[in-house]
């Protein structure tokens, strides 16, 4: 079987300030747009593509920015969610959508590299995130990603959203002290969606297995569809990671 990534296709991960000092690694599963060039389009338009269902918007800005500000390595996936979604385990129904939010994927019908697709993407993505994670740099892992403000005709009116199981404590702390200082915001805890063994890799693979203090973060991709909401929404994570990181080492 000939390789889906050819000469000119971009490699799944882009890793960030590697030689950042913060003992926080981010990771965005959703950060880019990226198809490759043996699939075309997918058989979508521009706008299709520029949506929800394709990336997690404004998610990848955010983690640059907050890569910045807490002088963090951050490890980032190139390739659209509908390429391969990298926050699913690859089993999963929707790793590789045929429908998503009620449009149809033609790129995705009758699948003959879906294998292709796991071994050249996800694997060495993830397998990044794993090298990262395990060289006793980082007791602190960060999942960014944004969610649209209504689903399949569902409002979600969270702000921002934290997702977890086992470890509660990290989430509850930063979702306290954001709640704190930003009483403005609406908070969700395992919204809008819960995390389970059979739909999310994040949490259960990376976190969870390697007893790491984790969340995966969700914000509501309106508030960072542009540079200044961008750049607030850092901040605000930034401040609340700091004040995290200040309090669990005293």
């Amino acid at each position: 079987m000939s390789r889906l990534l050819q000469v000119g296709d971009p490699a799944p991960a882009k890793i960030i300030n590697p030689e950042g000092t913060s003992p926080i690694l981010l990771v965005c599963e959703h950060a880019g747009q990226g198809i490759p060039a043996a699939l075309g389009d997918l058989g979508l338009t521009q706008d299709q593509r520029d949506a929800h269902i394709g990336w997690d918007i404004g998610a990848a800005a955010v983690t640059h920015l907050l890569s910045e500000r807490l002088n963090a390595t951050a490890i980032l996936q190139h390739y659209s969610r509908l390429v391969i979604d990298c926050n699913r385990p690859p089993e999963a129904v929707d790793s590789v959508p045929e429908v998503s939010d009620g449009i149809k994927i033609p790129g995705n019908i009758a699948l003959p590299n879906r294998r292709q697709r796991v071994e050249e993407i996800f694997e060495p993505f993830h397998a990044q995130v794993s090298g990262l994670l395990d060289s006793g740099r980082f007791s602190v892992a960060i999942s960014v990603h944004s969610f649209t403000p209504v689903m399949q005709n569902v409002p979600r009116p969270w702000d921002i959203g934290f997702l977890y199981r086992k470890d509660a404590d990290t989430p509850s702390r930063l979702a306290a002290y954001m709640q704190k200082t930003f009483p403005w915001m609406t908070i969700g805890h395992n919204q809008p969606y819960q995390v389970t063994g059979v739909s999310d890799w994040f949490v259960p693979v990376h976190g969870e297995a390697r007893g790491l203090k984790h969340s995966l973060i969700e914000i509501r991709n309106d508030h960072i569809s542009t540079e200044d909401g961008q750049a607030k929404w850092a901040d605000i994570l930034g401040d609340s990671l700091q004040h995290f990181l200040t309090e669990a080492s005293t």
